[in-house]
């Protein structure tokens, strides 16, 4: 445990807006949970931020004192960087403003923001930027990543559409970030993650999506998933770049338009997102449609907003996560044989295999463009081993293991470092590739004394 003198948290109060939260405050527990109930972790205090002032003082505090720093913006990463132990988070989750400009076809957004924070108000407006699949995730984490969604194949990753961003670094200095303005910074947080200080606004470029998209879901027998990933892969390079298809292999929820007899058997789902025109809509899907013979469908129009929120009831907070995950150029044989064996022994019902397709125009940027450099990922495969009780935690974690080794003659090499556990350190290499070497010499210049290391760590040699 960590021992502060009293005089030193009191003067810390003093220059707070925001909350500080301590062990024996009332909602403390509550405080430090975070969406991986498998990340239990006790921090030394936790700071709700109410702006940057509050960051300022919270980084100067952690500095200043030694302490271990993490930050908190949706909660949401699978390795839990958003808590540390003995040490002080700067919860961000207060910070949720998202400013639209829509004639500039601008977003200016807090970091303690949500997909659904943003989609919300860039919807009011029939705009949108490519994010994630899961409305509650934090849109600071997903972004400092790289992030990719529904409209990667047409926009781009996350980080392409990120214009801007003001960051307060190790030495308590708010910097912006741009393509005119500390250039080495504005490449290095586009997929270096929190490696280098607190984004306190991120300002992104929007594009016309919606109000209004086609698509949903098409629900296949198991039986059929061999067949219907090689006509899959087959029909990608057609694809056009309006159309998202994801396959998802795991066991039928309980979705309403599914005979009652199909729940809980294992399926191959087609998630599917057209953003063309919606009167195209039914021809756009119509191919892959006819990957195999539906046990149920469920299709249509819909508001974008509902869209990213379509998938929220399968990832709700507070079950137990562990993920692994490769990138694809493509879907092998070998790794079709590989999904139905896994899938044949789920040890949870709730455990998934998916290949996201993107592609498109996230593979028009060059790899040293930005930090994130898997430019010539056509697939993100992410095994999401998914249970409710810690009794089946070496179960669980095991299957997931062992669909990643499977997986891994057929990978690129590469890896999406969002989906990272925390004890795959030992990839982050792997995930940077040539321009690892770039990132170890940023962190040199703006956080020699890795202050910012409750995360994939980039390593300083100074």
């Amino acid at each position: 445990m960590v021992t502060l003198s009293s005089s030193a948290v009191d003067a810390l109060k003093s220059g707070l807006r925001g909350p500080l939260l301590l062990p024996d405050t009332p909602g403390f527990d509550e405080a430090r949970s975070i969406w991986n109930a498998m990340i239990d972790r006790y921090p030394a205090m936790i700071l709700r931020c109410a702006g940057v002032a509050d960051i300022r003082q919270g980084i100067a505090f952690a500095r200043d004192n030694g302490l271990p720093l993490a930050i908190r913006g949706g909660g949401h990463n699978i390795g839990g960087s958003a808590l540390c132990d003995d040490g002080v988070v700067l919860d961000l989750s207060s910070m949720k403003s998202v400013r639209i400009d829509p004639a500039a076809r601008r977003a200016y957004v807090e970091p303690g923001a949500t997909l659904h924070d943003f989609d919300h108000e860039a919807q009011a407006f029939g705009l949108a930027t490519p994010l994630g699949i899961n409305s509650t995730t934090g849109v600071a984490g997903l972004t400092l990543g790289g992030g990719f969604g529904w409209l990667s194949r047409r926009f781009g990753m996350t980080i392409d559409n990120l214009v801007a961003a003001d960051i307060v670094t190790a030495d308590g200095e708010l910097r912006r970030a741009s393509a005119s303005s500390n250039e080495d910074l504005f490449w290095a947080i586009r997929g270096g993650g929190g490696n280098f200080g607190v984004v306190t606004q991120f300002e992104y470029a929007l594009h016309e999506v919606g109000p209004l998209v086609y698509g949903g879901l098409v629900v296949l027998p198991f039986a059929e998933a061999k067949d219907a990933l090689v006509k899959y892969r087959a029909a990608a390079p057609a694809m056009p770049e309006e159309l998202a298809v994801w396959a998802v292999a795991r066991l039928a929820p309980p979705l309403p338009f599914l005979p009652p007899d199909v729940h809980g058997k294992p399926v191959l789902v087609l998630a599917m997102c057209y953003t063309g025109p919606v009167d195209d809509g039914p021809a756009a899907v119509e191919s892959a449609r006819r990957f195999g013979t539906p046990l149920g469908e469920h299709l249509g129009p819909m508001p974008y907003e509902m869209w990213q929120q379509a998938f929220d009831p399968l990832l709700t907070p507070g079950a137990r996560n562990y993920w692994k995950s490769h990138n694809l150029a493509g879907i092998d044989d070998g790794l079709i044989d590989a999904l139905i064996q896994a899938i044949d022994t789920l040890p949870s019902p709730q455990c998934e295999i998916f290949f996201g397709l993107i592609g498109g125009q996230t593979q028009r940027v060059a790899a040293d463009a930005t930090a994130y450099p898997a430019r010539d990922t056509l697939y993100a495969m992410n095994v999401h081993g998914r249970w409710d009780d810690a009794r089946d935690d070496d179960r669980c974690i095991a299957w997931s293991r062992a669909f990643f080794d499977a997986a891994q003659p057929f990978a690129l090499g590469s890896v999406y470092v969002n989906f990272m556990t925390q004890e795959e350190s030992g990839r982050i290499e792997q995930a940077y590739g040539t321009n690892y070497a770039r990132l170890v010499e940023t962190k040199n210049r703006y956080d020699p004394g890795n202050l910012f290391r409750n995360n994939q760590n980039i390593r300083p040699t100074v």
